[in-house]
């Protein structure tokens, strides 16, 4: 089983999927680490990144889900798929779990003005929220709570044990 944690810059997919894959005794796979050095370059200076700019990134991604899949591992990934043509992409078998880590703009860009040494500025949110295609099949989780509570809520609503 795969678990796609998405959503805006800020909504905590590399928190959360830390700490669901270490309950899980999975590995996590951080979506970030994959971007290629033009595309933080771009992100560094404010400049959002295009359709274009994504697909190697998402074709990284969908190989690293791939093998997963075929080594017959489980895997957390945070990725903010924020286009449904991306989650498609990503969607690379029917045990993929696509969980959506919603919050406010308010919260967001709060976090975001929180967090330091990251590529991805607060300038950046609005960028973000206007590319967002809010999924409709896939479990939708408020960040507005602890991790804790948020993986608690994801191990619940897809059926996993909680080690």
């Amino acid at each position: 089983m795969l678990i796609l944690l998405m959503g805006i810059s800020g909504a905590g997919k590399t928190t959360v999927g830390r700490l669901l894959a270490l309950r899980l005794g999975w590995e996590f796979i951080d979506g970030d680490d994959h971007h290629p050095e033009a595309n933080v370059n771009k992100m560094r200076r404010g400049i959002p990144l295009t359709d274009a700019d994504r697909a190697p990134w998402l074709e990284s991604l969908r190989a690293l889900m791939l093998a997963r899949t075929a080594a017959g591992k489980n895997a957390v990934v945070a990725c903010s798929a924020l286009k449904q043509a991306y989650r498609e992409a990503l969607r690379i078998s029917p045990d993929v779990h696509v969980v959506y880590l919603r919050g406010t703009s308010q919260l967001l860009r709060q976090r975001l003005n929180e967090r330091a040494g990251h590529f991805m500025s607060a300038a950046m949110l609005e960028s973000q929220l206007a590319a967002l295609e809010e999924p409709g099949d896939s479990l939708v989780i408020d960040v507005e709570r602890s991790p804790d509570e948020i993986v608690l809520e994801i191990l619940a609503r897809l059926g996993l044990p909680n080690p």
